[in-house]
């Protein structure tokens, strides 16, 4: 079983490159190209209105130009995303929520309203006029730069009389100016592209990611109060349980032990000598629930401490290999010691694994941003799952409540390999 468990990844804003040459390619190719997607697509949609009472021909032609336009829509996102390194989220399709035709259709309804689709399509629109416009004012400068020559090759201007060569020459200037106009025109083009597709663009990629933060911070509080009512649930079972009935047998055995202090001191004394040693097992238990909650170790020593501990108590060898220069913020440490201790946990009690390998690095993301990553394998029998309410459960929403991802690699038949990233700070 493969199962894996991440927040989305918040962007970060950045200034925009000018990259005026790819600029300027970018417009040739909509300026050529663009006007023919968008007369095809003027057709297409002419033709589903005018076929629509035609046997439902014309809702298949226009919702066929719906996917169009929703896929010209992503391909202009990803476009000016990767031409100015804007940090947009790609356009996704919205799914239905009921596996119903009506359901089909309020999706439908729902992806015809997506605003940034909309945007990226007039942004297309804008950028395909802005590329004609450049082509033209293109070819107008190649005009007029070659006729700047072209009367220096003509007989008749070299023998010409003073007057004409006035003539020849304003003629020249004309040209020269007219030809620095084009290419004023182009260089404008290229700027004006850039400003128009950054502010709609970028516009959107703020909007996305403003949505995405939310939606992370959703999962994060989700699995935080998901964390919290399967560890409430296990500290309920384990009290009830364990330590609860322990306390209750003391309780009992002392009270026999002073009925009988008067009467039989030897067995009394034998009474309290076992309310002791049970006194002492409750203790033991409560240390290893409290230890469950959260390792003290880890505040006073750090992570290499707090896994050497676990792997010490651990039924079945562990080979541990921590490897980091620092300590890091206290949530990153828990949930990787957390995840760490169920596995080797599970290791031990379901798998019938006969040695674990325990991995921790700090490595760093795409972004430079720092993360610790750590690998728990056994060599058992595989087949773990993530059930409610199960350990699995329980470090799942530690780790995704952290900000973090994991992922469980565990077919039949094992081996069985946890993996998390927790994003941290030194």
């Amino acid at each position: 079983m493969t199962s894996t468990t991440a927040p989305p990844a918040a962007h970060t804003a950045q200034r925009p490159p000018l990259r005026l040459g790819l600029t300027l390619l970018h417009l040739a190719v909509m300026g050529s190209f663009g006007w023919v997607i968008i007369g095809l697509l003027g057709g297409a949609i002419g033709a589903g209105v005018g076929f629509l009472f035609v046997l439902g021909l014309g809702l298949i032609i226009l919702l066929g130009v719906l996917y169009t336009l929703f896929g010209l829509a992503w391909f202009e996102i990803e476009r000016i995303a990767s031409l100015y390194k804007l940090p947009a989220h790609s356009l996704t399709w919205r799914p239905r929520i009921q596996q119903t035709f009506g359901g089909y259709l309020k999706s439908l309804g729902s992806n015809l309203a997506n605003g940034r689709m909309w945007a990226a399509l007039g942004n297309f629109l804008l950028a395909s006029i802005m590329g004609a416009v450049t082509l033209a004012a293109f070819q107008a400068m190649l005009h007029f730069a070659a006729g700047v020559f072209t009367p220096a090759s003509n007989a008749d201007f070299v023998v010409a009389a003073p007057f004409n060569m006035e003539i020849e020459a304003s003629q020249v200037a004309w040209l020269v100016a007219l030809a620095l106009l084009c290419a004023g025109v182009v260089v404008g083009m290229v700027f004006l592209h850039r400003a128009i597709s950054v502010a709609i663009i970028g516009a959107t990629a703020r909007e996305s990611d403003l949505t995405e933060r939310v939606r992370t911070t959703t999962v994060q509080r989700e699995g935080a109060m998901r964390a919290a009512a399967v560890e409430r649930t296990r500290i309920e079972r384990d009290l009830h349980d364990g330590v609860q009935p322990r306390l209750v047998s003391v309780g009992m055995t002392l009270g026999i032990a002073k009925q009988q202090i008067d009467d039989n001191p030897e067995q009394a004394k034998e009474l309290v000598d076992e309310a002791h040693t049970s006194t002492k097992a409750a203790i033991t238990e409560l240390r290893q629930l409290t230890r469950g909650i959260y390792a003290s170790v880890l505040d006073d020593r750090g992570l290499d401490a707090a896994l050497s501990a676990v792997a010490g108590r651990s039924h079945i060898p562990v080979n541990l290999d921590v490897r980091l220069p620092h300590r890091y913020d206290r949530d990153a440490e828990a949930a990787v010691y957390f995840a760490i201790a169920e596995g080797l946990t599970n290791a031990a009690k379901h798998s019938r694994a006969s040695e674990a390998r325990v991995s921790v690095r700090l490595r760093e993301d795409n972004n430079g941003r720092p993360y610790l990553w750590a690998r728990v394998e056994d060599n058992g029998t595989g087949g773990a799952k993530v059930l409610p309410g199960g350990g699995l459960d329980g470090i799942t929403n530690r780790v995704v409540a952290a900000g973090g991802t994991i992922t469980i690699d565990s077919p039949a038949g094992g081996p069985t390999a946890l993996e998390v990233n927790v994003p941290c700070a030194s």
